[in-house]
């Protein structure tokens, strides 16, 4: 339970400085003691060796870690001997008018995961220098201010986002690291079943357990129903496919598991306002 004597960070808006911070570990001071933020981070931890409290769990810090922590989460870090990068920024920098939610945007759906348990996702020790060279590059456009650094950096931002939300979605793997089997089971099914017919009894007859226990589990340790993640999954397929390819819309409800075309526009405005068509043309 989170006490009232928790410290608050708030994020420091300056007129004329963009929205977005980052810091050199070691060398960036830490926040001291048990707190949280009103805004969203990424701590990398290139080379480490310590420990961060995160919501009253304690996890080893290890080169490769990287930490998305949500607005509110309770945090504390004891990793003395880091060589990494942490990046802070307000939910507002990348939520356009299309998002209702931070919690809704494509890119922050780390971070939306992680709002009710922490996140650690686990970089490849191939990928770890373009890691390091995306925070060098944002850390040097917010250091030069050379002309258009505030887009500059955004857009660097953007890319480290893209970076981690691409790590996040294999999810399953993500939960079992984290010690969650039930779960990891849970999101097999999904990544399996989602574009053909799957509903919440499809995914408790596959784990042998009753809808009810399911729903009741996965609700309490993700904030969200089994329904809802299945929505979700087939969302993000669709926007990957909307971007990325010249499929008519019909073509992608049916890959993304929505039979008829009209329901699978209404889910898509719902969630996005705006339709597949809209989204694709922006």
């Amino acid at each position: 339970m989170r006490r009232s004597s928790v410290a608050l960070v708030e994020f420091p808006h300056r007129p004329g400085v963009p929205s977005v911070g980052v810091g050199r570990l070691p060398g960036h001071r830490v926040h001291e003691g048990p707190h949280a933020h009103d805004f969203l981070v990424l701590f990398y931890a290139h080379r480490a060796a310590g420990a961060a409290a995160i919501d009253g769990r304690t996890w080893a810090v290890s080169a490769g870690d990287l930490f998305v922590l949500a607005p509110g989460q309770v945090v504390s870090f004891d990793a003395p001997q880091v060589d990494g990068w942490v990046v802070w920024f307000p939910a507002e920098v990348v939520r356009s008018g299309a998002w209702a939610s931070w919690r809704s945007h494509p890119l922050l759906f780390p971070f939306a995961r992680g709002a009710d348990r922490a996140q650690r996702l686990r970089i490849p020790a191939a990928d770890r220098p373009a890691w390091r060279a995306r925070f060098a590059a944002l850390d040097a456009e917010l250091t030069a201010r050379r002309d258009g650094y505030p887009e500059a950096a955004l857009a660097h931002l953007t890319l480290l986002l893209v970076a981690a939300a691409r790590l996040s979605t294999d999810v399953a793997d993500q939960l079992r690291s984290a010690d969650e089997p039930l779960l990891a089971a849970v999101f097999d099914v999904i990544e399996a079943r989602f574009t053909a017919t799957l509903a919440l009894a499809d995914v408790a007859a596959a784990l042998a357990l009753t809808p009810g226990h399911l729903t009741t589990v996965v609700r309490r340790k993700t904030g969200r129903t089994v329904q809802q993640w299945i929505t979700q999954r087939r969302l993000q397929e669709a926007r990957r496919l909307l971007t990325d390819t010249d499929l008519g819309v019909a073509v992608i409800a049916r890959r993304c598991g929505y039979p008829d075309t009209s329901y699978f526009i209404k889910r898509f405005r719902a969630e996005h306002t705006l339709t597949p068509a809209q989204w694709r043309a922006a």
